[in-house]
């Protein structure tokens, strides 16, 4: 069980900019890592209550019969309508923000990583005591996510980051920065960060105490 010891460490960034390439350097440090958009799909395909939610919301077009998400209906009905997508995000994320709660009661290492990639946008940076933003000029993640995902388009691509909050935003909020645009090595970066968490874990200079 958590003894107070471990604080919450937020991992974000704009599509492409490597936010899972720096979670699992992270992860071979020795540091439990929470991936908040996998546990979503997830929570979304397992929990009974949120799936009666969805379904009440949505309709029940939003699973198949075998009882398995119907992606593809839910992208039509919430990716270009900003109402929709505010009604999935409140239906979605206080149940992910509960799950890592009790996740996090589990663990016992100095600090504990959350990978999210609507961090901010989501507000659930505010109950997390240091976040990281891993940053990349915007060319540079467009033509990473189209080399790693040939399905997608360019627009496509666009249109995700239009959802995003622009870079500037995000890093007036960030504690930590990681320049992930191929000038500087992503690892000492990474190292840095890291012995200065377990620094501050060890002077207790959290901003949010532990639940």
């Amino acid at each position: 069980m958590n003894k107070g010891k471990s604080y919450k460490v937020g991992v974000t960034g704009g599509i492409g900019a490597g936010k899972t390439t720096a979670s699992k350097v992270f992860r071979v440090l020795g540091i439990p890592l929470y991936n908040a958009d996998d546990r979503a799909k997830w929570l979304m395909a397992k929990d009974e209550a949120l799936k009666q939610a969805i379904c009440a919301e949505f309709g029940a077009e939003a699973y198949h019969q075998n009882g398995s998400l119907n992606r593809g209906f839910l992208a039509s009905k919430v990716f270009s309508d900003p109402v929709q997508t505010d009604k999935i995000n409140a239906i979605v994320h206080p149940r992910v923000g509960a799950d890592f709660r009790e996740w996090f009661q589990q663990q016992t290492t100095p600090y504990v990583l959350k990978e999210a990639a609507l961090l901010f946008e989501s507000g659930s940076y505010k109950e997390l005591d240091k976040t990281i933003l891993v940053t990349a000029p915007l060319f540079i993640r467009v033509q990473r996510v189209l080399k790693r995902d040939p399905h997608r388009t360019e627009q496509q691509v666009m249109d995700i980051v239009e959802k995003q909050w622009d870079e500037g935003r995000k890093k007036e909020l960030a504690d930590y920065i990681l320049d992930n645009s191929g000038e500087s090595l992503l690892l000492p970066q990474i190292l840095t960060v890291h012995q200065q968490l377990l620094a501050d874990s060890k002077e207790g200079n959290l901003r949010n105490l532990p639940n």
